[in-house]
Order: structure tokens, then sequence, then C-alpha cells
């Protein structure tokens, strides 16, 4: 296959572009580089199946010769980028989208959608299912990404029904491995860094709150089975072991032997979802699919990667 990967500089598309290339296909990388780095593909340089194209995708894209499938992963995904970056959050989910799909259109090509499970909001339903609507606000402060991506999911299956287009929709849920920005603002990250600062790690409120964490190589072979597959509807892959953020703080602790313990600050973010859990049943079950790797093997082979950039900044 001959296969565009918009966001290709980012964390899950530089590892979508490994997997592909290691199955033999031919990768083209799209990424305007706003919050994606060639620091994620430089080992890919010089590869005869790979090549990079800097290009914003809220542009007319366009690509010579055949593409067979299209998976569209540009968007900014961390809270930190979609606040500071609020209207090119909304313009990627929208008119990238668009632009994407109508690519897509042109070549007969496949295209998978990147969604998330941030489409479910702060849920109230738990675990979260495909079927579950979910509970956001779209004027809050997440409001931009959740939107976003609940309409790139809306235009993705109107493509489908009136263009005919073939699509797949992954909702993905908390992922985590080397190449992750180390200030994208997320947990994993943060506590990581702290950790290997040998600073206390920061709990905001009581710590309860609970997330889902898979490790990349699992989320990457489900979306490649995904996009293989028949199904149109969208498909969760997460993780279904469900940690409080404490319980994570004193697991990655203990990997890196810091013994600066935590802190709490009395502070939740607006909207901030207090559970979050997927239901993987459907995935299991049309794809085959189920996460491989353990929370503590998935962090004992990121924990180097971290270790290393934090080295190469001076920072420890």
């Amino acid at each position: 296959m001959r296969v565009l990967i918009t966001g290709g500089a980012g964390f899950l598309g530089s590892h979508l572009s490994d997997r592909f290339l290691a199955e033999g296909h031919t990768v083209i990388a799209m990424d305007n580089l706003i919050t994606g780095t060639t620091d994620n593909i430089a080992h890919l340089a010089g590869h005869e199946r790979f090549t990079f194209i800097k290009h914003d995708v809220t542009n007319y894209i366009y690509v010579d010769g055949p593409l067979d499938a299209i998976l569209h992963f540009a968007s900014p995904a961390s809270p930190i980028d979609y606040l500071e970056l609020p209207i090119q959050t909304l313009k990627v989910g929208a008119l990238g989208t668009h632009k994407a799909l109508g690519l897509a259109k042109e070549k007969k090509a496949r295209f998978l959608l990147a969604s998330t499970s941030e489409v479910y909001g702060d849920p109230q339903v738990h675990p979260q299912p495909e079927s579950y609507y979910g509970h956001v606000n779209p004027v809050g402060p997440r409001g931009v990404y959740d939107e976003a991506k609940r309409f790139a999911e809306a235009i993705t299956m109107a493509y489908h029904t009136f263009h005919g287009v073939e699509t797949r929709i992954v909702r993905i849920f908390n992922t985590y491995g080397p190449r992750m920005r180390l200030r994208d603002g997320r947990v994993v990250p943060n506590f990581i860094a702290q950790a290997l600062r040998g600073e206390a790690l920061t709990l905001y409120g009581d710590g309860m709150q609970t997330r889902s964490f898979q490790y990349v190589s699992d989320l990457v072979d489900g979306i490649y089975r995904l996009l293989a597959s028949d199904e149109v509807e969208p498909v969760n892959i997460g993780n279904p072991g469900e940690f409080t953020i404490k319980e994570f703080a004193h697991l990655v602790n203990d990997l890196v032997g810091n013994k600066a313990g935590t802190i709490t600050k009395d502070l939740r973010t607006k909207d901030d979802p207090q559970v979050r859990q997927p239901d993987i049943t459907k995935a299991s079950t049309i794809l085959g699919w189920g996460p491989q790797v353990s929370l503590q093997e998935g962090l004992e082979r990121t924990i180097p990667w971290f270790r290393e950039e934090l080295q190469r900044l001076g920072e420890i």
C-alpha cells in the first residue's frame, strides 16, 4: 500500500510510520510541525519508502500519484496544546478533516480518522462503550478539542454515506511511550519527568480520578487491524486496566526510585474527566485485538527515553 499519514511527525504518527514501513508499505508523512517534530522521524531519513512533506492540512492537500489509505492524525492532542492553540485545533478537526476526506474521495483511498476518548467528555457511563454519546461541554476549555473531534467523526460518516468513501474511526484512549513531548502537559510525561528530577509528583485534587493507559505499540496494532477491517462505526482502542492517578504516581516513583513522594494541589481543571476506561468488547470481537503490554512493562520501556531527553537538555 501507499499510505499518507497526516500528523506524521507527531508521537503517534511517527510510530504508525514505523509500523507501515515494517509491513512493507510506502509512507508519506505530512505535518506542519506546529506540535510535531522532525526529530521523531529523523531515523527514517533516507528510507527508500518514506517521504516527508511539510504542509498544513487545513489548506488544499496535493499528493502526486495513487494512494491506498489516508490516516488522519493531524491535531494538537494535549490540554496545553489546545488551550494555547484553540483556533488551530478547531480548524484541523474541521477544515483539515474535510481536506483529507476530499483527497480520499479523489484518490479512492480508504480513510481512517484518529478520534479520541474525549468525545465522551466527563462520562456519566462507565466504562465507555462506543454506543455512549458522551457528556461534553461545548463552550468549556476542552470544548475546542472535544467538538473538533466530534465534528470530524460526523463529517467522516457523511463522506461515507453520501460519497461512498471507505472510512474507519478509531477512538483513542490515553496512550504513552517514547517520543511523547516532555512538556505536553499530560500525566505520563509530567510524572516521569518529575520523578527523574527527584521531585515530588504533583496530584491535582485527591488523586482519585482514574485513567487507563495503553502502550503505543498496542494502539498502533489496533489501528493497523482496524484499517484492514470492514468496520465503519467507531471503535475504542485502549487498555481497560483502570488506575487512580495516585496509584499511577506511586508506580512511577517506584520504577524510577524516586523517594520524594507526592504533593497535592487543590485544583481541578474545568471539565477534566473524573473517570476514563474503555469498553473494548467491540475491538476484541471484531478485530481480535487486545492490549499486550502491561503498564509496568510499558513504563519500563518509556522511562529510559525520557531520561535521555532530560540528560540531553541538561535537566538531570
